[in-house]
C-alpha cells in the first residue's frame, strides 16, 4: 500500500467530517430551540462555523455534564436558576493543568488590616449571611458543608455565544481603560491608581438593573487588579455585578468573576466557566442573581468587594461583605500559578463601569446603561457610587486610594465625578444612559 495512504480515503475525510459538523450543528440548534434550559429562547444559536469549534461545544458539554452528575443535591431558585451542590474536591478549578492535583487551602490566616467604614444607606455588608444577597437563597436552601453552589449552564446558554470557542470569554477588544480604549467597543467610566505596588484593592458599589439594548453587549461595574503591559501579557483579577443577556439568557443584576493572563485572548473566562477560580464558600454562588437591588430616588443596596494577596500562600482571595477581622464572607481565590506579573503584585487597580458598544461605526451610539443609567450629578439614591475606595499596601493594610485619577472615555455617554471625606472616604458617582442629546 502507498505510505502516503489512499488518494480516496484522503478526500473523503474532510467530506465525512464536514457531514458530522453540520449534522451536529442541525441537531443542537433543534434541541435548543425545543427548550434547552433556561433562556433557550433568547439570544441568537449560531451554527458552528468550523470542526474545532463543534469538538469545543462537546468538550464544553462534557465538562457541565460532569460538573452536574457531581452534584449532591439540586436546588431550584425563585428565578428560575438551578444550583448545583458540588463536592469541593470536584469544582471546575481542578481541571486546570497548573492545578490537577492541588487541595482547596485552609482561609488565610491574616486579613487586610483596617480600613472599617460605616455602612451607609442599606448597604447589606454585614457577616456571611448578608455579604451578598442573592434569589437563590430565598428558597430557604443551602447547600451543605463541603460543597459549593455553581449555577447550571444549559446547552441553550452555551449556544447564546457568539462563537462556541469564546464562550464564557469576553468579547473581543479591549478590555480595560485607555485613552483609546473605544476601540472594540468597549467604553468605561473609571477611577484607577497606577505606578505603585498593590496587593489587593476594596470599595462598596451598589447594584442596579441596568438596562442592556442588545444580547450582544453589556453592562458591568467592578474592581480591576491589573499587572502587566496592555498587550500580549496582560494580567488581570475582576470582581463585581454585570448584566449580560448573552452570558445568562436575562436581564438581572448578577455577581460575577473573571481573570486573564494574556490581555483576554485565549486564558481565563467569567465565574465558573472555565477552570482557574477556586471556590471555597458554600453559601456564594458566582454567576446566580443580586436580590434586593437598588432603585431610582428609593432604597439603596451595595456590595462591598475585596480583593487580596495572602502574603503567606500568595494568591489572591476574594471576599465578600465588610470590614476587618472576620467580618466578610470569603468566596475563594486565584491560584498564583494561573499567572505571570500577578504572581507577584499589582501595578494599577481599577473600579468603575464597562459597557460594550455593539453599534456598528456611524450607527447611532447604543442605549445600554452603566450603573443607574443616570449621570454622577445626579448624586445619592439615583447615580451608581463606589464609596470607601482603598488598596492594599505592602503591609498588609487597607489605605485610601489616594490619587485616585478619574476617566470617561465618552462623558457624554458615561460620566465620572468624585470626592473624600466622612463616612464615604474616596468615593465617586459614575454612569449615564448611552445614547441621549450628548450622545448621539
Amino acid at each position: 500500500m502507498d505510505p502516503r495512504g489512499s488518494p480516496i480515503i484522503a478526500s473523503f475525510v474532510p467530506f465525512l467530517l464536514l457531514l458530522i459538523l453540520v449534522a451536529s450543528s442541525s441537531v443542537v440548534r433543534a434541541s435548543a430551540g425545543a427548550g434547552g434550559g433556561a433562556g433557550a429562547g433568547n439570544g441568537t444559536a449560531v451554527p458552528f462555523r468550523s470542526a474545532e469549534e463543534m469538538l469545543r461545544f462537546r468538550r464544553i458539554m462534557a465538562q457541565l455534564a460532569r460538573t452536574r452528575d457531581a452534584s449532591v443535591k439540586t436546588i431550584q431558585s425563585p428565578d428560575g436558576d438551578v444550583i448545583d451542590c458540588v463536592p469541593t474536591h470536584l469544582q471546575p478549578a481542578f481541571e486546570h493543568p497548573k492545578l490537577r492535583g492541588h487541595k482547596p487551602e485552609k482561609e488565610p490566616v491574616e486579613r487586610p488590616r483596617g480600613g472599617g467604614h460605616a455602612v451607609v444607606g442599606d448597604g447589606q455588608d454585614d457577616g456571611e449571611e448578608e455579604a451578598l444577597p442573592q434569589a437563590w437563597r430565598r428558597s430557604g436552601e443551602s447547600c451543605p458543608e463541603g460543597t459549593i453552589p455553581v449555577r447550571r449552564t444549559t446547552e441553550a446558554d452555551v449556544l447564546r455565544a457568539s462563537s462556541v470557542s469564546r464562550f464564557g470569554m469576553k468579547a473581543r477588544g479591549r478590555g480595560f481603560p485607555r485613552r483609546d480604549s473605544t476601540g472594540g467597543g468597549h467604553e468605561h467610566a473609571v477611577g484607577y491608581v497606577s505606578g505603585g505596588q498593590f496587593y489587593g484593592a476594596k470599595a462598596s458599589l451598589n447594584v442596579w438593573p441596568a438596562q442592556v439594548a442588545s444580547p450582544s453587549e453589556f453592562s458591568l461595574s467592578q474592581i480591576w487588579v491589573i499587572s502587566g503591559t496592555f498587550g500580549n501579557d496582560l494580567n488581570t483579577i475582576e470582581a463585581g455585578w454585570q448584566v449580560s443577556p448573552q452570558l445568562y439568557g436575562d436581564n438581572n443584576p448578577r455577581f460575577f468573576t473573571y481573570w486573564t493572563d494574556d490581555a483576554y485572548r485565549e486564558t481565563g473566562c467569567y465565574n465558573l466557566h472555565c477552570s482557574g477560580f477556586v471556590q471555597t464558600s458554600n453559601r456564594i454562588a458566582i454567576g446566580a442573581a443580586i436580590s434586593p437591588i437598588s432603585s431610582y430616588a428609593g432604597r439603596q443596596f451595595d456590595i462591598t468587594v475585596l480583593i487580596w494577596k495572602d502574603p503567606r500562600q500568595g494568591h489572591w482571595w476574594l471576599q465578600l461583605g465588610s470590614g476587618g477581622g472576620r467580618g466578610g464572607a470569603l468566596v475563594g481565590y486565584w491560584p498564583s500559578s494561573l499567572f505571570t506579573h500577578l504572581g507577584s503584585r499589582a501595578g494599577m487597580v481599577q473600579f468603575g463601569g464597562e459597557v460594550v458598544n455593539a453599534r456598528p461605526a456611524g450607527a447611532p451610539h447604543t442605549a445600554t446603561q452603566m450603573g443607574s443609567g443616570r449621570f454622577p450629578g445626579e448624586g445619592y439614591a439615583r447615580a451608581a457610587y463606589f464609596r470607601n475606595v482603598q488598596v492594599v499596601d505592602w503591609d498588609n493594610s487597607l489605605v485610601n486610594a489616594a490619587g485616585l485619577r478619574m476617566l470617561a472615555d465618552r462623558p457624554g455617554c458615561y460620566d465620572i465625578a468624585g470626592g473624600s471625606g466622612g463616612a464615604w472616604g474616596t468615593y465617586f458617582y459614575y454612569g449615564g444612559p448611552g445614547r441621549n442629546a450628548r450622545c448621539p
